[in-house]
């Protein structure tokens, strides 16, 4: 789209119902925060900037908005005295002179570029103002789209509207595109003659049809165009986003058992041929290939699980895993900051961490890399084809070489050769009948207890 396009985010409302200690607009849908989704929508639409009007957590949700990669600018409200008041705090960058002007607000994280996209379109065949709006069954509350011979003549607030005007079901979303060339004029002629002495955004409308302009309305879903005030909105939105995060991944060739049990962030890349089975979550900056398994209740972040690999069930993967091709994590395994090599298997009850498990190397039951000493993380190293009994304690730094045996229920503290065995336990000593003796010494203490009442 060749026009030029300027994007006022509205972040200076605040709502008290979510009892916060931050702004709302920080907090995350699919561990992103609301207002960087709104304004990656915005950038997918071709916007070439963005004003943030801010409040609350200024700094904190100006760097949010700055993820999304366009110019950024911030602007303070200090008054709250409605939403054209609002947007006219950007005054001096919607003075740049931009074709477009979209006004956005940033606890809408659902909205999508083509609503954008449409609203814009609008303005480029001739409008003067494009509304997003939607149709509800259940409009009560919502401010009317009033339309006649294909043109927007008003937007009614719920509580002015007339009876037949209160059976319309196609209701304002709050955004809309405004020319670029008209929009500081339309704005400066809003007046707060209404109950509440605000400046709406929405007499803009009629202000522009009065004076000879066109106004139009688009349509998005009412799932897009969703607010968010509570905790219960936040917890709503959330579960909209993953739906369509989930399906988005399975038309795309991702295998989920149970959908509506699998959780994934904004970033996650699962390809196809992917099975993920019930209850998986996955954190920030994951990355499945094709043809991985994921089993149940396992918990990924930050970690890249290469093709062929199996994961869990009840497996942890913390930042800095990289499972290889054909590598295997089993059940309640953790691993981070470790390369899992080509082939290698980290079976089950096993925590490997700050280490290199080379290709097909096996840890068996209850292997641990003793990583952290109190102060300082040291590297394991473990070689190709390398056997690592069951209950053996790595203490690192250290070295084990290719193909070498550590012998299970061993404490290995030095480097282990390639090839070599190592034994790192205490030489074992039988004491004929002395079982006996202990046995019958714990019944009589228990004895004791239960009759002095202990």
């Amino acid at each position: 789209m060749a026009r030029t396009c300027l994007a006022v985010v509205l972040a200076a409302g605040e709502s008290t119902r979510m009892k916060s200690s931050k702004s709302k607009v920080l907090h995350p849908v699919g561990n992103l925060p609301m207002i960087t989704h709104v304004i990656r929508a915005a950038r997918d639409a071709e916007v070439d900037a963005v004003a943030v009007v801010v409040g609350r957590d200024a700094d904190a949700v100006t760097a949010a908005a700055a993820d999304a990669g366009l110019p950024v600018s911030s602007w303070f409200q200090k008054e709250r005295l409605g939403t054209a008041h609002a947007v006219l705090a950007a005054r001096d960058a919607i003075a740049e002179g931009y074709d477009d002007v979209l006004v956005i607000f940033a606890d809408t994280p659902l909205v999508t570029p083509a609503a954008l996209s449409q609203a814009r379109q609008s303005l480029s065949d001739g409008a003067d103002v494009a509304v997003i709006g939607f149709h509800t069954q259940t409009p009560d509350g919502y401010g009317r789209l009033i339309e006649g011979d294909g043109d927007l003549l008003a937007i009614r607030e719920h509580r002015d509207a007339s009876t037949s005007e209160l059976a319309i079901t196609f209701c304002n979303g709050g955004l809309m595109a405004v020319s670029g060339a008209k929009a500081l004029e339309l704005l400066d002629s809003v007046q707060n003659d209404n109950v509440k002495k605000e400046y709406y955004l929405t007499d803009i409308v009629e202000i522009a049809r009065k004076r000879g302009g066109h106004a139009v309305a688009v349509e998005a879903s009412a799932e897009e165009l969703i607010g968010i005030n509570t905790r219960v909105e936040l917890a709503q939105i959330e579960a909209l986003w993953q739906s369509r995060k989930r399906r988005e991944m399975m038309l795309a060739g991702v295998s989920m058992q149970a959908p509506e049990t699998v959780f994934l962030s904004h970033d996650t890349v699962i390809e196809a041929d992917v099975t993920i089975e019930p209850n998986v979550i996955i954190g920030p900056g994951v990355i499945i290939r094709e043809g991985a398994t994921i089993h149940a209740f396992s918990h990924l972040e930050g970690a890249s699980v290469d093709a062929g690999c199996s994961v869990g069930p009840f497996a942890r993967l913390r930042p800095g895993a990289e499972l290889q091709s054909g590598s295997k994590v089993g059940n309640f395994c953790e691993v981070k900051n470790a390369v899992i090599g080509q082939g290698a298997k980290v079976n089950h009850l096993s925590y490997v961490g700050d280490a290199r498990v080379g290709a097909r190397a096996n840890l068996g039951a209850g292997t641990i890399t003793c990583n952290y000493d109190g102060v300082n993380k040291h590297h394991t190293d473990i070689g190709e084809g390398a056997f690592i009994g069951s209950n053996s304690s790595l203490v690192a730094p250290i070295s084990i070489g290719d193909e070498a045996y550590v012998a299970s229920g061993s404490v290995v503290t030095k480097d282990v050769p390639a090839e070599a065995l190592a034994f790192g336990r205490a030489t074992q000593t039988n004491k004929d009948g002395l079982a006996t003796m202990l046995r019958r010494r714990s019944m009589e203490e228990k004895k004791r207890r239960q009759n002095s009442g202990q």
